[in-house]
């Protein structure tokens, strides 16, 4: 049998969290520096706990205003300090919750830089590897190569409501149909993801995947119902749905 981890980016006071920590796997908390707070990061690590759902820290550039998807020059040391605040910051909400942090994703532009730029993806590494947390990220890119050379345990994700580019990686959301919010589209999408391995690019292109987790953004319009379909037509095919930590 077919399986897979179905994760959403939550904690971000956006949308309807305690619904969908009663659809997802994994969870992706934000942790201030993005969106999201101590009080927003603890009742997080509350419904994690309760749902059974593997909580992940999900960290971001210093923007709020911006909801971590400008584009930031951060040196090295300063980005590896703003990630292991915001890794000890739901640690602390984790361990009140009677549970524990077990992977860090980052969150919006840092995720789509460090994707293709190996000094912000070494120091993300670095992170990862000094507080003992795998990665979740776009396989093939520099942060995978980064968490390979760091000895750090990678696991590939593919994003079912998000248009991708011919190389693979996310289509910018400045472009026209870059944000997917057909749920039937979506679901759809999800299904080929697992069993066939393939997604169709913005421009038509076929991607070759090959995913250990499917993310529905929290944000995106309509995510409750869109994360639903996705797990009933998962289920469907006989996929099974399950943490991948």
């Amino acid at each position: 049998m077919s399986f897979v981890d179905l994760n959403s980016d939550l904690g971000e006071e956006v949308g309807d969290d305690a619904a969908m920590f009663g659809i997802v796997t994994s969870a992706n908390v934000a942790c201030g520096f993005h969106a999201g707070g101590g009080q927003t990061m603890l009742a997080s690590a509350r419904l994690a706990f309760a749902k059974q759902v593997s909580l992940g820290v999900h960290p971001s550039y210093r923007d709020r205003e911006g909801f971590g998807r400008r584009a930031t020059e951060i040196d090295a040391s300063a980005l590896i300090d703003d990630i292991l605040e915001q890794v000890d910051a739901l640690r602390i909400a984790a361990d009140d919750a009677g549970t524990v942090v077990r992977y860090l994703k980052p969150h919006g532009a840092l995720y789509n830089r460090i994707a293709v730029d190996p000094a912000q993806a070494a120091a993300v590494a670095r992170v990862a590897h000094a507080a003992a947390l795998p990665l979740l990220g776009l396989a093939g890119t520099a942060i995978h190569a980064a968490a390979d050379s760091h000895g750090v345990p990678f696991y590939r994700e593919s994003f079912v409501d998000r248009a991708y580019l011919p190389d693979g990686t996310l289509a910018p959301r400045s472009l026209a149909g870059a944000v997917i919010t057909d749920p039937v589209v979506v679901a759809e999408r999800a299904v080929a993801m697992v069993l066939d391995g393939t997604v169709q690019a913005i421009d038509g292109t076929m991607i070759r995947l090959r995913p250990d987790s499917l993310c529905v953004h929290g944000d995106t319009p309509g995510a409750v119902v869109m994360a639903a379909l996705v797990r009933e037509k998962l289920l469907d095919a006989g996929v099974e749905l399950r943490a991948f930590v």
